[in-house]
């Protein structure tokens, strides 16, 4: 081998040259010792255009049929002597430094307030206590008749009153609410219910107004989440928080029903396009070790979010005024989003790498690495992308979720387990009021039981494994919930403290599908895959309030099936393979032949009982 000392260590070309074979072998005796001597080779920079960093060959022992080859270089191309792997760049700038803290703190903020927006139909559409407004009175012959109806309403209920008589009826005819109702303000100063008459014959209008922004939502992530790919993660940030901005603003003036919807259809599709802006800048600026740690962190934001929304209302009881105060931050948000880096790995990808330079050598003035940060240059970033770009260049659809058996069952079994989650999860914190405690003590309740359902699931995820975890934590929610159905209403402490139980198994649940997800697709569709169960979780955010709507026909048939979609939900969830442990596929036809091997390990197992099970019947 060509002695370590040869080259220069400014050599502008770095190779390995392979181990010279052994000249003569004899045999080695199987019971002779191998004694096999490396020197020790000083450490080289990691900046040195030396990257191939192995000790020389190991002399050849004259017993030794085989000496082991050299280690392989981790570049041999002559073209970037200095060529390093993405996540070395972004090491090189400070991977985990004062720019990481910051950048994903001023993302987390403004997930405080996507729970508010989510889950705001609580207070904005609550329904308070009501009774048909008495009929008017044009003389002073009517007035009696008036003040014996309003104080007959009770009996009769908040949608029939007692009808003046006309000489045609008895005093006890009764006709619908034709002159509006009357509301309990004492609680609920003014909801969209009180603005617009919302009650009896028209109660499914407040439902279908949290379908619509759901839908919202699911139109966002499927326009502004490709055009994030297309214009940048910053861009469709910055737009997402203008246009919800706006829209909420526009919705606290809204003149009418329709108009509100049409204004909350548009601030889903914001709160969905900056939701996944911000996950992408999360993750691609956050180092792989620290990553996991920081998704958490961040997700708890949205948890902290939902006991701040039950404080805000409390302290503005006005929908108009709450829905302005939960809007107007994100023009805040706006303001300081010019300072948020870019992704630089989309503008690489995107041939952008000048801008990508630029980027990186900023971070590293922040974190206070600028003389690393100034060694960075466009054909390294160019150097270092390669395999993403080659990947990007593969042509995968949605089609190859389901063109191969393995990930085709992988596939119809998430996207089960994902529209379950979030048609359970809505149907049950959608429905505050129905637990005859405060619904601001419940918001908070439920918000709070989210901080120990995640801690533990996540011990549970790393000990005993995804599948059982994710099963245990589906039925457990589904016979929770239906168990509720049987206790009597007059017990609200015990019915809450089961919603609460209910509500942080599924929560536990989005944690645990969402990393299963991930460690079930390959590489390749990986994306497509969580993309496509992400969207059926918004269709479930669709029916779930439209299923609520039977209740007005069979009040008892909302529970049971919010109950009975965990429950079929965690059969499918125990036909998905386990993956502790396991290393995450990088190609389909890895995922395939997991399950053959899995197949045939099961069929082995199963041959030996045969035999045995016949065997007495011979000696017989």
């Amino acid at each position: 081998m060509v002695p370590m000392s040869s080259m220069s260590p400014v050599s502008p070309m770095s190779f390995c040259v392979p181990c010279p074979p052994c000249p003569s072998m004899s045999p080695m005796s199987p019971t002779s010792p191998i004694s096999l001597h490396v020197p020790h080779v000083p450490p080289m920079s990691p900046m040195s255009p030396m990257s191939c960093h192995v000790p020389p060959c190991p002399p050849c022992h004259p017993r030794v049929s085989h000496v082991p080859p050299c280690p392989p270089c981790p570049s041999t191309s002559p073209v970037s002597p200095g060529r390093m792997s993405f996540a070395a760049v972004l090491a090189q700038v400070g991977g985990a430094g004062r720019f990481q803290v910051l950048h994903t703190t001023l993302l987390a903020l403004p997930l405080l307030f996507m729970a508010s927006h989510n889950l705001l139909q609580n207070f904005t559409a609550a329904v308070p206590p009501h009774r048909c407004r008495p009929p008017a009175a044009p003389n002073a012959t009517r007035e009696p008749n008036a003040t014996l109806g309003t104080s007959l309403l009770p009996e009769l209920g908040p949608c029939r009153r007692y009808a003046a008589p006309h000489g045609d009826g008895g005093a006890n005819a009764t006709e619908p609410c034709r002159d509006g109702w009357e509301y309990d303000r004492s609680i609920y100063v003014a909801t969209i219910v009180t603005e617009w008459d919302l009650v009896c014959s028209y109660r499914q209008l407040r439902q279908m107004a949290q379908s619509i922004y759901m839908a919202g939502v699911l139109v966002g992530a499927l326009v502004l989440g490709s055009l994030s790919d297309r214009f940048g993660r910053k861009a469709m940030l910055m737009w997402s928080y203008l246009q919800l901005g706006v829209t909420g603003t526009c919705a606290a003036f809204a003149p009418n029903y329709a108009a509100y919807c049409v204004f909350r259809f548009a601030s889903g599709m914001a709160l969905s396009g900056f939701g996944l802006s911000i996950a992408c800048l999360v993750v691609e600026w956050i180092p792989t070790p620290y990553r996991a740690i920081t998704v958490a962190i961040v997700g708890f934001a949205y948890t902290l979010g939902q006991i701040l929304l039950a404080g805000v209302a409390y302290a503005v009881p006005h929908w108009r005024w709450l829905q302005l105060s939960v809007s107007l931050p994100f023009f805040f948000f706006l303001l300081y989003s010019w300072w948020l880096a870019e992704s630089a790995r989309w503008l690489v990808l995107s041939g952008k790498a000048e801008k990508a330079v630029k980027v990186l050598q900023r971070v590293a003035r922040i974190n206070k690495r600028k003389e690393e940060g100034e060694k960075i240059t466009a054909e390294i970033l160019k150097s270092n992308m390669q395999n993403e770009l080659a990947t990007m260049k593969s042509s995968y659809t949605i089609s190859d979720l389901v063109r191969t058996p393995a990930i085709r069952r992988i596939f119809f079994c998430l996207s089960i387990v994902w529209f379950s989650i979030s048609f359970s999860y809505y149907g049950l914190a959608m429905d505050l009021q129905n637990f005859g405690v405060s619904i601001y003590l419940i918001q908070v309740i439920f918000g709070a039981v989210d901080f120990p359902a995640k801690v533990l699931v996540t011990v549970s995820l790393s000990y005993i494994g995804r599948r059982l975890t994710l099963v245990v934590s589906l039925l457990s929610a589904g016979l929770v919930i239906i168990a509720n159905i049987f206790v009597s209403t007059e017990l609200q402490t015990v019915r809450t403290a089961l919603a609460v139980v209910g509500k942080g198994c599924l929560s536990a649940s989005f944690n645990c599908i969402f990393l299963f997800t991930t460690e079930l697709y390959p590489t390749p569709i990986r994306q497509t895959g969580l993309g496509f169960g992400s969207t059926m979780a918004r269709v479930g955010g669709i029916v779930a309030p439209l299923v609520k709507m039977m209740d007005e026909y069979y009040p008892f048939l909302p529970p049971v099936v919010y109950g009975a979609a965990p429950i079929m939900s965690a059969v499918a969830a125990s036909l998905l393979p386990e993956t502790l442990n396991t290393p995450l596929p990088d190609t389909i036809e890895e995922v395939e032949n997991r399950s053959k091997q899995k197949q045939v390990e099961d069929t082995k197992e199963k041959i030996p009982l045969q035999p045995q099970d016949k065997a007495p019947q011979k000696e017989a």
